[in-house]
């Protein structure tokens, strides 16, 4: 079955940097579009970027454009979010999940990792 286990989260000053990995299993990683999405305390999930099979398409929510890259390495499936000049509204629980920005809430997500930004 399906497993996505995230890894990396933890606590960062603002302006700092965290790597988020999701390491994937029971499916074919490399025909798959990923997803980062995150929920902030009492809020529902927004997805914040996907990327695409082969690594060569990405996007972002307007919310991390410039600061956050994803990123693929499909020889040892995992998943990758290079966060940088972390704000304090970056806190949150990041998920990784299958699927692209149209249709992640239908495919699997895993556990998350948080991610807190406080100085």
């Amino acid at each position: 079955q399906v497993q996505l286990v995230e890894s990396g989260g933890g606590l960062v000053q603002p302006g700092g940097s965290l790597r988020l990995s999701c390491a994937a299993s029971g499916f074919t990683f490399n025909t798959y579009a990923m997803s980062w999405v995150r929920q902030a305390p009492g809020k529902g999930l927004e997805w914040i970027s996907h990327i695409y099979s082969a690594g060569t398409t990405t996007r972002y929510s307007d919310s991390v454009k410039g600061r956050f890259t994803i990123s693929r390495d499909n020889a040892k499936n995992t998943l990758y979010l290079q966060m940088n000049s972390l704000k304090p509204e970056d806190t949150a629980v990041y998920f990784c999940a299958t699927g692209g920005q149209s249709n992640w809430y239908a495919g699997s997500r895993g556990q998350g990792t948080q991610v807190t930004v406080s100085s």
